[in-house]
């Protein structure tokens, strides 16, 4: 059952990609550099790969002038051919130092992708169930696939270009002075220029970005929900295929305008750009040109051959560095929805020394809880208030009571789905706070009505419970559970794929084999959250037998909708309005003749009529 309360909001504050570049985006980039902080012996090792390579390839002009001036002019075929074979090996050594520094960074890349995606699986692995019930499976999912697998190339090359592109212009510009520091100033005079554009173009692309993100985040809701099995057979019995088609092309089509939109920003000035650099040889060779016929020295054919071609070499990292600097932008919007999720606070946390039950007995008490899922709206808003109850060890509980009196959440409390905010929970006189997640873990198993099933193999399902269980641990579980004749018949047995959320198997079958998987965990005390409330009669006498057979020896809470299920319970509570109205048995409140007693004459009105 989902939980009653409030709709789960995020605490911190979503970073606004729109701002301009204030203190917020340096904190962001030390954040992102910090990524990268395990892996800093590789990079290294690619900055110095990347610097001897822009360096070896500065030598390339500068054996090309010597040609020119010298080899040829002069005939020396021995100078020429042993200057030919500098610059082919310059080409090779230059390739090979490509190749390997790819190597690497391109798996330290995927390695921080790695440490992302699993950082924040993690972090989602902590969240309170309250997340769970009010945030879309499909945000959730899109924020690990597109938004981390967005940042492919930004995290896998951006480091490399930095680094390389760096070297080589500044090797450039520094052969390039001690060439002709006139033609040099030229050369450079339009770069502020560029820095310029590529900024606004770079923030330009980041707004579009945070706005194609949580497009994507919304289509891949839509097809989780939409093409789930649920999905499919409410969609088609309600007749709804066409309309959800619609829908769906109506979410694409907001995504193609952003894709393109995304893809053309600043593409008219960033090509500017481009023409601009294209046209510098020939603004060279002019005022080259026009420098000697106002009479200042000449300029020898190699130099200004070497010239151009380092020049060349100079505009090549320099654009590419100004697009990299637009990429790291527009990758600030995918790191920042991927922080906004590592941030979220942890409410459910161990304790730095929790406390560790080898092997709990089964005693739970509540002592004076209560619980609210928004403390802050006050006691109006509060779910259970001053619940007292005990249950020894091998005891059995039931709580019943009318829709929204909070019998889900009292379970909850004890597993740690949530917290209580005043009083405690204890197992074994041990608040359950104290103890550490396994061993609450161990000692506390749910079996509730929405039985959830992988797609995968009976046996995996059942190992989940119990991964090192033998095949005869799994017959065992599946007998007591009832279920062990059905797998036995199916053509693959244990090995039968149980289909998407349990899908080939009936209702009935689906919740044994939670018993099953449970009984395989063999918990001390076990939360039966009406477990057989969504079958039909026959099919829950098959499932009770189970049940039964699980709760034998454990310390049972039965959360009840049906109240046959509950009659032989130690002891009885009534919910109502998160208070307790009514505690005894079976028979203490039926001569007592209050609220559980209506809901027993309720009960049976409400009973189907078995023909004769």
């Amino acid at each position: 059952m989902r939980p009653e309360g409030p709709d789960w909001t995020p605490s911190v504050h979503p970073l606004d990609p729109t701002r301009p570049a204030t203190a917020e985006q340096p904190r962001e980039l030390r954040r992102i550099v910090r990524l990268f902080r395990p892996y800093r012996g590789r990079l290294a090792l690619v900055g110095l790969l990347v610097a001897a390579s822009s360096l070896v390839g500065v030598a390339s002009p500068f054996l090309l002038k010597e040609i020119l001036d010298t080899a040829i002019p002069q005939g020396r075929t021995g100078l020429l051919s042993l200057l030919a074979f500098g610059m082919i090996l310059t080409a090779v050594v230059t390739s090979v130092f490509g190749v390997l520094q790819t190597l690497i960074s391109t798996t330290v890349g995927q390695r921080v992708m790695h440490d992302l995606r699993t950082s924040v699986y993690a972090q989602l692995q902590r969240m309170p169930l309250a997340f769970f019930t009010r945030t879309r499976t499909g945000e959730v999912q899109s924020r690990i696939a597109n938004d981390i697998g967005g940042m492919q190339a930004t995290v896998t090359s951006t480091a490399t270009s930095l680094v390389s592109n760096l070297t080589a212009v500044v090797a450039s510009v520094v052969a390039m002075l001690a060439l002709d520091w006139r033609l040099t100033l030229v050369s450079l005079l339009l770069l502020p220029l560029f820095v310029w554009i590529s900024r606004r173009v770079g923030r330009e692309r980041k707004k579009i970005t945070t706005q194609r993100q949580k497009q994507m985040a919304a289509m891949a809701a839509t097809v989780t929900e939409s093409l789930s099995v649920s999905g499919i057979l409410l969609g088609r019995t309600m007749g709804r295929a066409d309309s959800l088609t619609a829908s769906f092309a109506e979410e694409s089509e907001k995504l193609v305008d952003l894709e393109v939109r995304s893809s053309m920003a600043g593409r008219w000035r960033m090509s500017t750009i481009g023409i601009v650099m294209a046209a510098m040889p020939a603004l060279i060779y002019w005022a080259a040109g026009l420098a000697l016929q106002s009479g200042a020295p000449a300029l020898s054919v190699g130099t200004l051959v070497a010239f151009v071609t380092l020049q060349q070499g100079l505009f090549r990292p320099a654009v590419s560095l100004l697009s990299t600097g637009v990429q790291i932008q527009t990758s600030l919007a995918l790191f920042a929805r991927i922080f906004e999720y590592l941030d979220l606070p942890v409410e459910i946390t161990e304790r730095p020394d929790p406390v560790r039950l080898d092997q709990a007995k089964g005693e739970v008490r509540f002592e004076a809880v209560d619980f609210a899922y928004d403390p802050a709206a006050g006691a109006d808003r509060t779910t259970l208030s001053g619940i007292d109850l005990t249950v020894p060890a091998g005891g059995s509980l039931a709580v019943v009571g009318a829709t929204g009196s909070g019998k889900s959440t009292l379970s909850y409390l004890v597993p740690r789905l949530y917290d209580v905010t005043a009083g405690r929970v204890t197992l074994d006189g041990t608040d359950v706070r104290d103890l550490d997640f396994g061993s609450l873990a161990r000692s506390v198993g749910v079996v509730s009505q929405e039985t959830y099933l992988f797609h995968a193999s009976v046996a995996d399902n059942l190992r989940f419970a119990k991964p090192d269980a033998t095949d005869e641990e799994l017959a065992q579980a599946a007998r007591a559970a009832q279920i062990h004749d059905h797998i036995a018949s199916l053509p693959d047995g244990y090995d039968t794929l149980v289909g998407e959320r349990g899908y080939r198997f009936s209702g009935g079958e689906k919740q044994r084999l939670a018993i099953a998987r449970t009984i395989l965990r063999d918990p001390p005390v076990l939360i039966l959250d009406e477990a057989t409330s969504a079958l039909d009669t026959r099919t829950e006498q098959a499932v009770q037998q189970a049940v039964d057979a699980l709760s034998a020896g454990r310390t049972t809470i039965t959360i009840a909708h049906r109240l046959s299920t509950v009659r032989d319970a130690d002891q009885i509570v009534v919910l109502h309005g998160g208070r307790i109205a009514e505690r005894g048995t079976h028979r203490e409140l039926l001569a007592a003749d209050g609220k559980y007693a209506a809901l027993v004459r309720r009960d049976a009105e409400s009973a189907p009529v078995v023909p004769t």
